[in-house]
């Protein structure tokens, strides 16, 4: 086995590495950029060495840079993990040219695999079924806007390079095609810097399964079964399990079939992944899945993989990297119980999925039998606006798929998470979603139940708040009796101190405060038994967890939602929104486009700006009618949370 590793990747997928690297008895080696200068992959190598400031592309993507601490670190082999530098065919090479192992597929299969069009083409000679579409190399948007109507809508417009997600967008109308297509090509330039895309039929109810397949240099090829990865927003995936459910013998073996030829098609190593569409609308049939694309890399949902077949798909990788067989042929590989994974985001579901910065201040994963948490991350670290804001991902595995998502359903219900926001009560939610539970759904499931699945917008949660202001003014009450704990020796009393935080007789006062943003006024009671708040009428929930901030202000977790409460005195208006008429920046991120000039007359609604937090496009909205007073913002700016970008004065 390789003597030492250098790990070209940052958060929970370098974490993962390191531990069966280790294990394997290998040095591993670190690399980072200012911004991981304290994380935890870095705490868990055994050493660690920056690559630059924290955008990635002046660290991560800087593949000389990586080379370079290989070269000086004496790393015998290179793990490139998941995103970044994975499926950069150069960086493969000149990995090999520095005398170190990728471990990873060809430069040729990833350069095969690499374009979807390219890639499609191929699976096609290969036999492989193929979803109907143009992937050809014209990219004028009016031919491309002909291809769309003659192939039918709905259509898919998707990134030739790359993945996730990033540079796709759905079409149901003609008239909508034009700007699909330039956000779909801007945010893959700005992704993969290919701003070129294919378009392809829209499956009714479809099903994402993808089968994880490995080959070795040997001429072995086998598939460790399907995952079924249909739970998704915005084409992220967010729920993954295994085995697919309604999944038969037949399809298993027809699914499995197509997805090793693909390997072999492309003379593959290592570990990979070939995603296929299924139309999911009369069930899974042999004759009702097609190919989309291949990942030529280990993916972020293989632990479901690992729990039903027992296996580290990391030693295997290692192993075929190394040049050895395949550790087991098809028919030995085991396949025990069911296994699902959540990812948990710092993200805000009632917010439409805003992406959330900031300290983690609490965080409490869960633990127990049949679950297994992968993070990057521990209480205290900072979840940056430069990367994925992925905390962790929660896998629970049980003999049933029932059992399983009851287990991670529980799991989830008590995790806590404080600070940046998280989308933990919605994942537990949809883990008892009934539809979902009893298999019934697709890839939209979650755009068709969002309204059940989070509150359908921010809501103030008013028992939260009421149990944040009791705190803040117990703390105010703490603090008086503290400023005043030697007056008794003078004649004076706490008891008898006339303010709002006084001890005297029974009494109701008001205390303005900041709820997430919102000004509200709590109405403190107090009497010889304590205080109490209550606001607009509602009591203060009785189970809250309280988190702390250090900064006047504490965090109320109820039901895996978070409410932030602050007193109003001591607090900076948060609200990023329209009653000014100005358009801010919503979150950490860069100004990709602007679409308005001073002087422009706007309606409500209007696209203004879009804004990338998070390697996601924001689309930013005029809050009413009016005209562009000021743009105080240009493209390419770095701008930090509440920035503000234009300014609309209303129209008398």
């Amino acid at each position: 086995m390789f003597a030492s590793v250098l790990i070209a990747n940052r958060g929970e997928i370098a974490c993962r590495i390191a531990r069966t690297a280790k294990a394997l008895g290998m040095r591993t080696i670190a690399v980072y950029s200012d911004a991981d200068a304290g994380a935890l992959h870095v705490r868990l190598c055994d050493e660690a060495h920056r690559i630059g400031p924290a955008p990635v592309r002046e660290s991560y993507l800087v593949a000389e840079r990586i080379i370079e601490v290989g070269r000086r670190s004496g790393a015998a082999c290179v793990h490139p993990g998941y995103g970044f530098l994975a499926e950069n065919a150069e960086f493969a090479e000149a990995v090999a040219t520095a005398d170190m192992v990728f471990v990873g597929p060809p430069p040729a299969a990833i350069r095969a695999m690499g374009l979807k069009d390219a890639a499609k083409t191929l699976m096609e000679k290969a036999g492989v079924p193929v979803v109907p579409g143009y992937h050809g190399e014209r990219q004028d948007p009016k031919f491309l806007k002909e291809k769309a109507y003659e192939i039918g809508y709905p259509v898919l417009i998707k990134a030739v390079a790359g993945g996730g997600g990033k540079g796709m967008r759905r079409v149901d109308r003609h008239a909508d095609f034009e700007t699909a297509l330039e956000g779909a090509s801007r945010e893959a330039t700005s992704a993969f810097g290919d701003g070129r895309v294919l378009v392809e039929k829209y499956i009714t109810s479809p099903r994402h399964i993808e089968m994880q397949v490995f080959a070795d240099g040997h001429g072995n090829a086998v598939h460790l079964y399907e995952r079924d990865c249909s739970l998704q927003r915005r084409h992220q995936k967010v729920i993954e399990e295994a085995p697919a459910p309604g999944m038969t013998r037949e399809v298993r073996e027809a699914m499995g079939r197509a997805a090793t030829e693909a390997a072999k098609a492309v003379g593959y190593s290592g570990a990979g992944t070939v995603e296929f569409i299924a139309d999911g609308s009369k069930g899974l049939r042999p004759d009702g899945f097609w190919f989309m694309e291949m990942n030529t890399r280990l993916q972020v949902e293989h632990p479901v993989t690992e729990a039903i077949t027992g296996l580290d798909l990391v030693e295997w990788q290692f192993k075929v990297a190394h040049g050895e067989p395949l550790p087991l042929a098809q028919n030995a590989i085991p396949l025990n119980g069911h296994a699902v994974e959540a990812r948990l985001y710092a993200e805000d579901p009632d917010r439409n999925f805003m992406p959330s910065t900031g300290k983690l201040l609490a965080l409490e994963l869960p633990q127990g039998k049949g679950i297994r948490v992968d993070t990057g991350v521990t209480q205290g670290s900072e979840v940056s606006p430069f990367y994925d804001p992925m905390i962790a991902k929660v896998i629970a595995h049980a003999p049933s798929r029932d059992d399983a998502l009851a287990n991670l359903a529980t799991a989830l219900e008590h995790t806590v998470v404080a600070g940046p926001r998280s989308n933990v009560s919605f994942l537990a939610a949809l883990c008892r979603a009934e539809e979902f539970r009893a298999g019934h759904f697709d890839t939209g499931f979650i755009d068709r139940n969002l309204q059940a699945l989070t509150k359908g917008g921010h809501v103030v949660d008013h028992a939260a708040a009421a149990a944040g202001a009791t705190r803040l003014a117990r703390r105010g009450q703490e603090m008086l009796a503290a400023r005043t704990k030697g007056a008794d020796a003078a004649g004076t009393s706490p008891w008898d101190v006339n303010d709002a935080f006084g001890f005297g007789a029974p009494r109701s006062v008001p205390m303005p405060i900041l709820v997430d943003g919102e000004r509200l006024t709590a109405r403190i009671v107090y009497n010889h038994d304590g205080l109490s708040a209550t606001i607009d009428g509602h009591p203060a929930a009785t189970e809250a967890r309280f988190v702390d901030d250090g900064d006047d202000a504490v965090y109320v977790l109820t039901g895996g939602h978070q409410t932030r409460v602050q007193l109003a005195d001591h607090a900076v208006d948060a609200d990023h929104g329209s009653s000014d008429g100005a358009v801010r920046a919503p979150m950490h991120g860069k100004l990709l486009a602007l679409f308005v000039e001073k002087g422009a007359p706007v309606t409500k609604g209007h696209r203004v700006a879009v804004i990338e937090a998070m390697k996601m496009e924001h689309t930013l909205t005029a809050p009413h009618d009016g005209t562009v007073a000021e743009v105080s913002a240009a493209v390419g700016e770095q701008l930090a949370e509440g920035s503000p970008i234009v300014l609309i004065e209303q129209t008398e």
